[in-house]
């Protein structure tokens, strides 16, 4: 049984100063919120607080600038390459991918899925996971979660690897058309799997893109977890002094 775990206090308020700055309520540039100011608006504790900015600065959301305070740097360069892994998503050729084919099967739809779905809690849905690999080093874990009626009469649930692109396989033999990608970016923990197949200390979190592929009318067609390594990633940023 599949159990949604709610993610840590310090996760969830990094996950909220992130939308924040991404909505531009904290522009780049500009302080944030003192930890006294975060502790008093929140009602968590001061090492919460801590922590969770601590999340943001390594993954590039923020910086401390001596004499100023902790300053917003914007949307780093990993999540500005979301589009790029939004569509490697929908083109990996399972066949030629660096990487391997880790599961296939029937699993209870988390609820980040079910949502955008539009699936009630505990319905079954076919995940295939792959993990890309680089130099023999796991640099992204990809779980692609389908409903029943995308499935049917296709070989998705095959525990081979499918020649060509997901979405050129489900275009062709289902007869539907991807039109657009949304996507949402946030902070969270892994679960035991998921940190296991990544090879990820206990406590290092991870930048997960959750690609929601559609049809014209808005029909989520497919969801990838994307998930990628706090760190592993490389984040470059260059910004003029004032």
């Amino acid at each position: 049984m599949a159990y949604e775990v709610e993610a840590p206090k310090y996760v969830r308020l990094a996950q909220i100063i992130q939308r924040r700055i991404e909505d531009g309520t904290y522009p780049p540039g500009t302080r944030v919120p003192s930890e006294n100011q975060l502790v008093q608006a929140f009602g968590m504790s001061r090492p919460t607080v801590v922590r969770a900015l601590e999340l943001l600065k390594r993954d590039g959301w923020l910086e401390s600038r001596q004499g100023y305070g902790t300053i917003v740097r914007g949307r780093p360069a990993a999540v500005e390459r979301k589009d790029r892994r939004g569509r490697d998503v929908l083109e990996r050729d399972e066949s030629r991918a660096p990487g391997r084919l880790v599961e296939v099967g029937e699993v209870s739809v988390p609820a980040r899925v079910a949502s955008v779905l539009g699936l009630p809690k505990r319905a079954k849905v076919l995940m295939r996971r792959f993990l890309v690999e680089e130099d023999g080093e796991a640099v992204e874990l990809v779980s692609s979660y389908f409903p029943a009626d995308l499935v049917d009469g296709t070989e998705l649930a095959s525990s081979d690897v499918l020649g060509g692109s997901l979405r050129e396989y489900v275009e062709a033999r289902k007869k539907v058309r991807f039109d657009h990608v949304t996507e949402r970016v946030s902070a969270r923990l892994p679960e035991e799997g998921e940190a296991g197949l990544l090879d990820l200390p206990e406590g290092v979190p991870v930048l997960s893109v959750l690609v929601v592929a559609c049809d014209a009318s808005g029909q989520a067609l497919q969801v990838s977890d994307v998930l990628l390594p706090a760190d592993r990633q490389e984040l470059e940023d260059t910004y003029r002094l004032n």
